[in-house]
């Protein structure tokens, strides 16, 4: 899910930004009246409108983002697939249907030596799956199928909607306060000066809202996973579910052991203690509320 929630973020900001230059530069939605002063109710409606708008379009372009970002390589069902390939596909189609999806998900591989995978899209019946090289060659098929089983689990929860209006909530508060500081900004320079002044502002302030408000995102995340941790043992069994996850620790302790640095935090392992800006809690924790389920 690491991956998942990194790649929306981005978009998320990216997304943002260029709404917020369009609208900056277009003679829409004015909050400044004629004294100078900020009118604030229409800044508020004009930063939720902004706020879900970004939220929405980055949740549209999540599959797509991903594939492109990732270099996915989808796997057609109907195609000529590797026993290796074929055993991925038909194990993500299982759980699904197992977990009442209709539509099945595309299933993807992208080469990277990381232990990861991740489940993105804007809807159950619009979703993707994909691993990476490093899980397949690194994990036991038990564990493989416990990690699939735990992304299917998000795309069954709809955790990327319900995501995208947790991120439109935090991008609204983004924009407000991104324009009340570029405004009392401007206000301290030159009058010349304040337009361009306040243009610049708003670019930075709002980047650096949204990384802040990214904790609030990441906070929710983690608090996801447990309900993954637990979808994906219903739908693999508890015993494969705890296989996986004691295998994404040996990976990471490995790893850290190797390389003498902690795992990045926008990886399905996550960090050997969660962060602030972790997705993912503590894989001890996860363990130990998985096998007291």
């Amino acid at each position: 899910m690491g991956k998942r929630i990194g790649l929306f973020l981005l978009t998320n900001i990216l997304v943002l930004v260029t709404i917020g230059i369009v609208l900056t530069i277009l003679p829409i939605g004015s909050y400044i009246g004629q004294d100078g002063q900020l009118v604030l109710g229409p800044l508020l409606a004009l930063s939720a409108v902004i706020g879900f708008t970004g939220a929405f379009i980055s949740l549209l372009m999540s599959r797509w983002m991903a594939k492109k970002m990732m270099n996915v390589q989808v796997l057609d069902p109907n195609g000529s697939l590797s026993p290796r390939e074929q055993k991925i596909v038909d194990m993500v189609h299982r759980m699904s249907r197992s977990a009442g999806i209709t539509r099945m998900p595309e299933v993807g591989i992208y080469h990277s030596p990381e232990v990861n995978a991740f489940a993105t899209g804007p809807s159950k019946n619009r979703s993707l799956v994909a691993v990476s090289t490093g899980l397949l060659e690194e994990m036991d098929e038990d564990a493989i199928e416990g990690v699939i089983a735990h992304e299917v689990a998000h795309i069954a929860n709809g955790d990327m909607v319900t995501m995208t209006l947790l991120q439109g909530i935090v991008n609204t508060f983004v924009v407000f306060l991104a324009r009340i500081a570029a405004w009392a900004v401007s206000r301290v320079v030159r009058e010349d000066l304040a337009p361009i002044v306040h243009f610049i502002a708003i670019l930075v302030f709002q980047i650096l809202f949204s990384i802040l408000g990214s904790i609030v995102v990441m906070a929710y995340s983690r608090y996801r996973e447990f309900h993954a941790d637990n979808g994906g043992a219903d739908l693999a069994g508890k015993d494969k579910m705890v296989h996986a996850l004691r295998s994404l620790q040996q990976y990471t302790n490995r790893i850290t052991e190797e390389q003498d640095t902690a795992v990045a935090t926008l990886k399905i392992s996550g960090k050997k203690k969660s962060s602030l800006f972790s997705t993912h809690p503590d894989l001890n924790e996860r363990i130990r509320r998985l096998e007291a389920k």
